[in-house]
């Protein structure tokens, strides 16, 4: 095959061609050429297609003249001695679209000879047949033309099945197979990883290829399998690689190492003598055991029948073992035993059918009436739970006591946080259930849960955690909520989905919220893994009732999953916990002689200090005694805050309180500095551990890391949701992955798991995306029906197609827009002209107007910015590395794509652009008014949005499409869409199911790059929720020390899930007076104490701890409201006591009385009260005009109602930087002035959230120098919290109906104001006076009192300006604020340049003006000027002017283009292109499309040949058929194939189910029938009470021989009237036949390889058992058909192989193209292969090396002439780059005669070049008349290479190679007489050859004879104006030069002689 290894166009130099050995040698081009054009002459006249050729060899085989399956030689060869012997030097192009002859060549003969011919074109029938006679011809080469396109590219064609992605692996293989070499596992590889960590050992296994290999031997050696055992068993206890470890059983279980090898291991047990070997066999079995645990609670479904042999086995060998003294472990035995009941149970479960699938939650069989334990509990709710209200059992959290043990504790934990998840959706759909058939259902509310309707599943969508689906719900009955701040469809709220009333549930939690697609009723949902598996059921029209719950399922989730996981053993301080002791040890890693040193917490010393250095105290000291502790002053510490860091630093577990502005951040930012300071205190050498800080909110986390980062630089991390610290962003875990180069530093095995998995997720996700962008693209117009095809049936398809007479629409290319369907759905011209008067924008008018209302833009004033209550949520909820990717990239992509789709796809499209409407007018002759237009796409879209489809049975008894009603033909059409989709859905499915596989394991590596980050850390912060996502991290990272701040808003379960067991110290800081833990249900928080806290639990038992005394915010008449009413001791700080007071106020505090009732908020059961709302947002208004800053002013509010009513009144020009907030998202923040407002005020008198402690501590504490409240205090007042923080309030004169406002300017001046309009009386924040201050322009202040800007500096006088700007008297029009500006007033001017009278204003002088009048001028072509008389005149004429172009061809081009168009400007050329193609057909393309004819675009007509599938070809213009792609119409009675057409089908193996009374088949499905025909007659009756006409065992026909006489008798076979007539009715298409006639037409053979058709409407007859072994045996020759055609492996991998060492041998291309080389090795990398692929691969590799050459030998012509050449091979290149499935004829015909052109082009200019100094002016005119031959724009043809070739010849022989003056032989007769070496001759400076001798290295100057320049040198160096004369021998270099050693210029020299 060596002629394969060879390029064509090769330019190696041969022995005993004349020219130079670089020269092209366009002789041996054109032989190849010529032989190729021959070939595909005769290759025209041979036949038909490959598959005729094989379907002939197939039919001579079964009439017996082949016996066997060997296909003997025979005499039937001439068609290939038709094409001459093929000449040893020839080359050309390869079209091979007959693979089966260069398969079978050699079986007819044996291989002899190296003749390399050239196939251009299919050797059709005769080049089937080559094999049969002649012997096979090796070493053929070329370009290979394969036009059996795969069918798989990116254009859809009407008939197949959609696919939608490149190239598909065959057989259906994984995208994860890669094409790299698969790694085989070994012994000794297995040994090694038995050192390894168990998380290594998973993920190395996880991600090798070769474990499939391995596990699938079917022997193997007893220590083998013992090894492999025990890896396996290793891998399985890595606790953090659950989706590796899944992996790894998934292989084991389909494994022949589970079914054959392991069964065999165990039984040979039994057997076993040797003493050694049976001590080791009990950890043997007890790795079994453990692998078969691992198998069952993974795949407790589809395990059952994997290990169920081997537990036999197991069972049997472990008895016997034992009864032979061998010691099985207890804890084995005891493994053993549960796997054998859970068996028991999975089978039992499975014989009653309720086993369900692997991914539903493994319920482990339990004793009666005991109850489930905690660990084994699903943590999603129940079919019990949610139908009969089964209440679980709970137990309440103690509070007063000590816990019964610790199992007691984490079981009453877990069963509370599920119960509160659970509880609202399982009540919420009780009563759900209950009001099902309740009018009014949709408007219904429910307390528990949110409803949405008609929710349909749409497309999955890929992010970065893995796959979500897009979910359309309906908003109509939404129409009233707030998205952007709506607590609706929050990221991660729960989801029940159900579509038959809860019987089966899908369960998801939503997985991005975008407030613009809820509106529109679209959210993204992640489904749980459960409901994952049951997707595939779920059809588009399914309509599903989703269910929401508010509860953030991912943090219950986690918490839920930490404490099922957590060991009993490994829980921390249980002693305090459990226990509840009250006496607390020091942490573990204290000793009585741990020294702290505390100078880092002292910070700068103070000046009496550092006078008297002897007075600073000693920083370092034994921090257990506490006589050696610093003192307050010197830590600037209070005493309760010296207390707290101490108990901190002492305790193993500590508890700090802190009231509102006591500093326990700032005491929490200490002990951390302190610890920090003092690591190797409780640092261990050789593992570092981080401290971990815990936060219940981002903000906390902010602050309190903020405060870490000011002593500390470097070593944090923070885990949590988005931060809004621009310090903090380096600390995320997303840019400490990209900053420190991780991904680099990780161990080989993650870089190569990370490699392997995201490979796969990209490769999936391209092919998932194109499947979604193609489904959502057919919902926006009617599909073709060209691309429907394969999903009508064939009777509909004939009925649709018949009605029309117009050729057009059977002949249309593909593209065009001609369509029949859009005439059948009443879209077309005639029934829009026919129709014109029909009002159809009447239909759905009201919906339209609603839609066009919905999306109007009102222009709003923009409003203050307030953090959505919405927002704010999320914020907390989403954990930053999780954040979705934002769509907008995939949007844009989606967007590109579209038009592509588009243009396939649609008949019609929804939305046309302006061209592609005005096209589609065109091609349809039909004239449309925008009227008429508007309401056709009116009706299209108000159909495409229907959903009710005709069903299958309706539509089977449909013929005649066309008598259908246009409703009724809508709902066929939408069958035949819903089909289609249902095609693309399934495909997008399996690429889903791949992608979030990989999602899944990628997570888990991410994990194990987190760890190493965690590791490296110091500090660690989290928030609740990021702890409990990481909780896995953080058993493995270790921290020693825990800090939890807001301990006391804490759940209890969270707390406990972020301790792991190395933890040695805990420190609680919170103040659980404040805001408690929020529960979803009151009942539990109430009455089972849920809402309690660890921090506040472990206050109750009186635990030992701190509470901080003095506080450093309020002043002390705010302080009064909370001590002593809330706390009994808080004193204030010294700081607070000189607070200013507040501006224009009577009172720094002041709570405002009144009575105004709130209004309910429909949404949210949230709560407004407008008065209030409109008095906060004045007075607030009221404090800015006071001078103070809006970030001084925080408005509050305890309602999420109240805040989106303060925003509508707050205008963000006027309050921007206000805050304003709820009540409980402002715990631990503070401000000067606070408002606040209270909302509630109610008939009822419900105080509601205000009667909480907590939430009124936090209310009343945020204000530092002034707070003001407004509210109904009458109704407080009940509450007896309140009742006593009024009175207080009176006391002091703090409390009224009306705020007292004191005028700063006029402090004599009282306003009283108790509502907003009360606040005109200070219309700018003083009073009514007027202000009166003279301005510095003179005019007075015109604003009443302000006491703001009180110089007037910033004030604008608005007056008028008045002033004078010209010298007649116009004066300023301005305002007196604004600058005053030239006049422009215009007045008459005369322009001196023209004369024209112009208006000009006035400050402007004529001279400057541009006249405004037409240009009268005349341009230089002869046209008028079209500019104003004042401007310069164009340059550019614009007139439309006939020019003839480069090609010849006339167009309208604008005048100055047709002047450039003389001096070379390049104009695309739009003329038809009217050539004739290779295949008939007209080209299509135009003159510039088609190069001007050298490259014609590819012809786009279709293929109308039926394939051996008897399916039409769906391919343009192919003189050779793919294999169809259409879906494979095989079934039988058990299955039905679901590849495609054209590939193989498997088999079915089960048995033949053909039986009757008297016959019954014992032959698989699949193996011709071994029973004869029954014609016993039918004894049944039909439905009509007649008996059945047709035989028994066959299926009764429909027609009654008594009622449809006529019909039956009708004459067709011609035994239909005999009177023992019988019938059988054909099951594929319904049409009935008389059995005998039937029978003998199923018998005869046709001669054709095909299946036989029903003889009435031709369809295909598949299903008839009584025609099976006919229908087999035609399906049988079909499939061989289909081998033959697709070709064997072997080959394809080994002419891959041949392909990508022809690749790699190319150093040219590799140079010159780059980017080609590295495609086509992509290319050939490719996985999914097929013989056709490589064909286009090896033309594609051919051409660019020839490229590449040319590229290449640019540099050897003139520099002037080689942008014109590379613009030249650009465009060859250009071409090479289409999208194409292979090359047709045509395309190899244009290109081989393009590169030809430009290789005798190329080859010209060279020798000129190289020959400059030698062309006389006749060789110079033979020259330019051989140049204006290649450089024509037309195609090459076979003519001017015969004119340009003899042109050539005479000019070689005139014109040397050399360039030398002398001929090519002279030249070589010199060389070889003189003797010399290469690097030898040498020229002058004027060119003048010489020759040195000896060395060749110059030793003495002399002069040239014919110029008398100096040549020669001195010492061996040559004279800087001489040179190597190269020209004369070749030589790179002069032989004496540094690089002679290496003597190349020695090699070879015979060879140039």
């Amino acid at each position: 095959m060596e002629g394969f290894e060879q390029e064509p166009c090769s330019r190696q130099p041969r022995a005993g061609d004349e020219g130079h050995a670089d020269d092209w040698d366009p002789i041996f081009i054109q032989e190849g050429k010529t032989r190729a054009n021959n070939t595909t002459g005769q290759a025209t006249e041979l036949g038909e297609s490959s598959q005729g050729s094989i379907c002939a060899l197939l039919r001579e085989q079964r009439k017996g003249r082949f016996p066997g399956s060997r296909i003997p030689q025979s005499s039937k060869n001439e068609p290939r001695k038709q094409s001459g012997q093929a000449n040893s030097r020839a080359t050309g192009c390869w079209n091979k679209q007959q693979n089966e002859g260069w398969r079978m060549r050699h079986q007819g003969g044996e291989a002899r000879g190296r003749g390399r011919g050239s196939w251009n074109e299919p050797e059709k029938e005769g080049g089937g047949r080559r094999c049969q006679g002649r012997p096979a011809q090796e070493g053929a080469r070329g370009l290979r033309s394969w036009q059996e396109n795969e069918g798989t590219g990116r254009r859809m064609q009407h008939r197949e099945k959609p696919r939608f992605y490149q190239n598909p692996p065959p057989g259906g293989a994984q995208l994860s197979e890669q094409p790299q070499q698969v790694r085989r596992i070994g012994y000794k590889f297995l040994e090694s990883l038995l050192s390894k960590d168990p998380s290594e050992v998973a993920i190395t296994l996880a991600s090798s290829s070769g474990l499939k290999e391995l596990l699938s031997e079917t022997a193997m050696k007893p220590n083998f399998i013992q090894l492999i055992c025990q890896v396996l068993q290793k891998a399985c206890s890595s606790r953090m690689d659950r989706q590796s470890v899944q992996h790894i059983l998934g292989v084991v279980k389909e494994s022949n190492f589970l079914k054959i090898c392991l069964p065999q291991y165990v039984s040979n047990m039994a057997t076993e003598a040797d003493p050694a070997v049976l001590r080791q066999y009990p950890v043997h079995i007890s790795n079994i055991v453990s692998l078969l645990q691992d198998l069952v609670s993974i795949f407790p479904a589809s395990s059952v029948e994997k290990i169920s042999i081997l537990l036999t086995v197991l069972s049997a060998s472990v008895n016997i073992l034992k009864d032979s003294a061998v010691d099985i472990t207890e804890e084995t035995e005891k493994n053993l035993e549960k796997v054998q009941m859970l068996m028991q149970h999975l089978q039992k479960k499975r014989r009653e059918g309720t086993l369900g699938a692997d991914s539903d939650p493994l319920t482990q069989p339990q004793a009666d009436g005991q109850a489930e334990s905690y660990r084994t509990m699903t943590i999603y709710p129940t079919y019990d739970e949610l139908h009969h209200g089964k209440r679980p059992f709970l137990r309440p959290n103690v509070v007063s006591g000590r816990y019964e043990s610790i199992t007691v504790y984490l079981d009453t934990h877990f069963r509370l946080l599920r119960e509160d998840f659970i509880r609202p959706l399982r009540e919420g759909i009780t009563e759900l259930l209950q009001s099902f058939e309740e009018r009014g259902l949709r408007r219904k509310k429910f307390d528990d849960i949110r409803i949405y309707f008609d929710a349909h599943i749409l497309t999955p969508v890929c992010t970065p955690s893995g796959v979500v689906y897009k979910v359309q719900f309906d908003v109509a009955p939404l129409k009233f909520v707030r998205w952007q701040n709506s607590k609706r469809l929050l990221y991660g709220s729960f989801i029940c989905m159900s579509k038959d009333r809860f019987e089966t549930c899908l369960f998801a939690t939503v997985s991005n919220r975008d407030s613009a697609e809820l509106a529109r009723g679209v959210v993204q949902l992640c489904f749980n893994a459960q409901s994952q598996a049951l997707l595939a059921e779920v059809q588009p029209s399914d309509s599903f009732l989703m269910v929401e719950t508010t509860a953030y399922f991912e943090a219950y989730r986690h918490v839920l999953e930490g404490l099922q996981e957590v060991q009993e053993e490994d829980v921390p301080f249980q002693k305090y916990i459990v226990e509840c002791d009250v006496q607390v040890k020091k942490p573990a890693y204290l000793t009585m002689y741990s020294v702290y040193d505390f100078a880092p917490l002292v910070g700068v010393p103070r000046a009496d200090e550092q006078m008297h250095p002897g007075g600073r105290e000693k920083k370092s000291f034994c921090v257990l005694d506490p006589k050696q502790w610093p003192s307050t002053e010197t830590l600037r510490l209070d005493e309760s805050q010296l207390q707290a860091l101490r108990l901190a630093l002492t305790k193993e577990l500590a508890i700090i309180q802190g009231p509102p502005g006591t500093g326990k951040t700032y005491v929490g930012l200490k002990i951390v500095q302190a610890l920090l300071t003092n690591n190797h205190n409780w640092q261990t050498l050789g593992q570092t551990s981080p401290i971990l800080i815990v936060c219940y909110t981002n903000h906390a986390l902010d602050q309190f890391l903020e405060g870490i980062y000011k002593f500390q630089r470097n070593g944090m991390v923070r885990i949590g949701g988005r931060s809004s610290s621009k310090v903090l962003e380096q600390f995320t875990l997303k840019e400490l992955r990209k900053s420190c180069g991780l991904r680099h530093n990780l161990p080989a095995h993650l870089r190569r798991a990370y490699m392997n998995i995201t490979t796969v997720m990209k490769q999936a996700e391209e092919s998932l995306q194109e499947g979604v962008e193609h489904l959502e693209c057919t919902t926006r117009g009617v599909v073709h029906e060209r691309q429907l095809r394969a999903c009508i049936a064939p009777q509909h398809w004939d009925s649709l197609m018949r009605a029309l007479d117009d050729d057009g629409f059977h002949s249309a290319p593909l593209y065009s827009r001609h369509s029949v369907i859009l005439e059948w759905l009443g879209l077309g011209a005639t029934t829009f002209l026919q129709d014109a008067a029909e009002d159809i924008e009447a239909e759905n008018s009201g919906d339209q107007q609603q839609r066009e209302e919905e999306w109007e833009d009102e222009a709003e004033e923009e409003l203050v910015e307030i953090l959505e209550e919405a927002d704010l949520i999320q914020a907390d909820r989403v954990i930053e590395d999780e954040e979705v990717a934002k769509p907008q990239r995939r949007k844009k992509e989606e967007y590109r794509a579209v038009p592509r789709l588009s243009k396939v796809l649609f008949a019609l499209k929804l939305e046309d652009e302006e061209e592609e409407t005005q096209l589609q007018e065109e091609d349809m002759q039909w004239e449309v008014t925008s009227a008429q237009r508007k309401r056709m796409k009116q009706r299209m879209k108000v159909e495409l949005c229907k959903l009710n489809a005709m069903t299958e049975l309706e539509a089977r008894a449909i013929q005649d499409v066309w008598l259908l009603d246009l409703n009724s033909r809508w709902r066929l059409y939408r069958l035949w869409l819903q089909t289609y989709q249902a095609n693309i859905r399934e495909s997008i499915l399996q690429r889903a199911q791949q992608y979030q596989a990989a999602a899944e394991r990628l997570a888990e590596l991410r994990l194990q790059e987190d760890l190493y980050i965690l590791r490296g850390a110091r500090v660690v912060g989290m928030t609740t929720t990021g702890a409990a996502k990481y909780r896995q991290i953080l058993q493995k990272v270790e921290p020693r020390i825990v800090i939890v701040e807001e301990a006391a808003e804490v759940l209890e379960a969270h707390t406990i899930t972020t301790l792991s067991k190395a933890c040695q110290h805990l420190i609680l800081i919170g103040d659980h007076q404040q805001l408690q833990p929020s529960a979803n249900v009151y009942d539990l928080a109430r009455n089972f104490n849920l809402e309690v806290s660890l921090f506040e639990r472990l206050v109750k038992v009186d635990f030992p701890f701190v509470c901080l005394q003095y506080q450093h915010r309020m002043r002390p008449e705010i302080a009064q409201l909370l001590c002593p009413h809330i706390y009994s001791e808080l004193e204030n700080h010294p700081s607070v006591l000189h607070y200013e007071n507040i501006k224009g106020v009577s009172s720094n505090l002041f709570f405002v009385e009144h009575e105004f009732l709130e209004q309910e908020i429909q949404e949210g059961k949230s709560h407004q009260n407008p008065h209030e709302a409109h008095f906060v947002v004045e007075l607030c208004r009221y404090f800015l005009y006071q001078g103070y800053q809006p970030s001084q002013i925080t408005i509050l509010t305890t309602y999420t109602g109240q805040l989106f009513c303060l925003q509508k009144l707050m205008p963000a020009k006027t309050f921007a930087g206000v805050k304003v907030h709820v009540v409980d998202k402002y715990q631990g923040e503070e401000n000067d002035i606070i408002l606040l407002s209270l909302v509630r005020s109610n008939k009822a008198e419900r105080p509601g959230f205000l009667q909480i402690p907590n939430r009124i501590c936090v209310a009343l504490s945020r204000a530092k120098k002034g707070l003001y409240c407004i509210g109904n205090m009458r109704m407080l007042g009940k509450v007896p919290l309140w009742g006593k923080i009024i009175q207080t309030l009176r006391d002091n004169g703090h409390i009224g109906h009306s705020l007292v406002l004191c005028c700063q300017n006029h402090p004599e001046t009282k306003t009283l104001v108790s509502t907003a309009a009360d606040f005109s009386q200070v219309p700018e924040g003083g009073c009514t006076r007027p202000c009166e201050f003279r301005l510095s322009c003179g005019h007075v202040c015109t604003r009443v009192c302000h006491p703001y800007d009180l110089e007037h500096k910033e004030f604008q006088c608005l007056k008028p300006c008045q002033k004078v700007l010209c010298a007649d008297g116009h004066r300023c029009p301005r305002s007196c604020f604004e600058e005053c500006k030239p006049c422009q007033v215009t007045v008459e001017k005369t322009i001196s340049k023209c004369g024209h009278l112009q208006m000009v204003p006035c400050s402007v002088p004529e001279s400057e003006f541009p006249c405004r009048e037409p240009c009268q001028k005349l341009l230089a072509c002869g046209h008028s000027c079209n500019t104003f008389c004042g401007q310069e005149c164009t340059k550019y004429c614009p007139e439309l002017v006939t020019a003839v172009l480069k090609c010849g061809h006339a167009q309208q081009v604008k005048c100055w283009i047709a002047e450039e168009i003389k001096h070379g400007k390049v104009v695309k050329c739009k003329a038809k292109c009217t050539a004739t193609l290779q295949c008939g057909h007209v080209c299509s393309g135009s003159c510039h499309t088609c190069f001007g004819g050298r490259f014609h675009e590819q012809c786009k007509s279709p293929c109308k040949r039926f394939l051996v599938c008897s399916h039409k070809c769906q391919q343009p213009c192919t003189s050779e058929c793919p294999p169809c792609q259409l879906e494979c119409q095989n079934q039988c009675i058990h299955s039905r194939c679901r590849k495609k057409c054209g590939e193989s089908c498997f088999p079915c193996a089960e048995p033949c189910e053909w039986q009757c009374q008297h016959y019954q088949c014992t032959s698989l499905c699949s193996e011709p029938c071994n029973r004869p025909r029954c014609n016993v007659p039918c004894a049944k009756l039909l439905r009509c009470g007649h008996p059945c006409a047709g035989l028994c065992g066959e299926p009764c026909p429909k027609k009654c021989l008594l009622c449809d006489r006529e019909e039956l008798t009708q004459i067709f076979f011609g035994f239909e009237e005999d009177p023992d007539a019988r019938f059988v009715q054909l099951e594929d298409c319904g049409h009935v036949f008389e059995s005998q006639g039937l029978d003998h037409y199923m018998d005869e053979d046709d001669d054709v390889v095909k299946l036989k058709v029903c003889p009435m409407c031709q369809t295909p007859i598949r299903k008839n058992l009584r025609y099976g072994t006919t229908v087999k045996r035609r399906l049988d020759e079909i499939e061989k058909v289909k081998e033959k055609i697709q070709g064997p492996a072997q080959e394809i991998e080994a002419n891959r192989q041949r392909l990508q060492v022809t690749l790699a041998g190319s150093d040219v291309l590799r140079r010159s193209l780059p980017q080609k080389y590295f495609m086509l090795e992509n290319k050939l990398s490719a996985s999914d292969l097929s013989t056709r692929s490589l064909g286009l691969i090896e033309n594609q590799l051919n051409f660019y090396q020839r490229v590449a050459d040319l590229t290449n030998s640019l540099s050897k012509i003139d520099a002037g002439e080689r942008q014109e050449l590379t613009k030249q091979l650009e465009e060859v290149q250009q071409w090479l780059d289409k999208r194409r499935l292979s090359f047709s004829g045509q395309e190899l015909s244009d290109l081989q005669a393009e590169i030809q052109r430009l290789t005798y082009l190329l080859s010209l200019l060279a020798r000129c070049e190289a020959a400059k100094r030698m062309i006389t002016p006749a060789l110079a005119a033979e020259i330019a008349n051989v140049r204006e031959c290649l450089g024509g724009t037309k195609k090459f043809t076979e003519q001017d290479e015969a004119a340009v070739k003899a042109a050539l010849e005479r000019l070689w022989r005139a014109l040397p190679a050399s360039g030398l003056g002398i001929s090519e032989a002279e030249r070589v007769q010199i060389v070889s007489a003189i003797g010399c070496p290469r690097g030898h001759w040498f020229k002058c400076k004027n060119g003048h050859i010489y020759v040195i001798g000896e060395c060749g290295g110059a030793m003495e100057r002399s002069r040239c004879p014919e110029c008398h320049e100096v040549i020669g040198g001195a010492n061996h160096s040559l004279d800087s104006t001489n040179s190597l004369a190269s020209e004369m021998d070749g030589a790179t270099h002069a032989a004496w030069s540094e690089t002679a050693n290496n003597l190349l210029n020695f090699e070879d020299l015979q060879q140039l002689l």
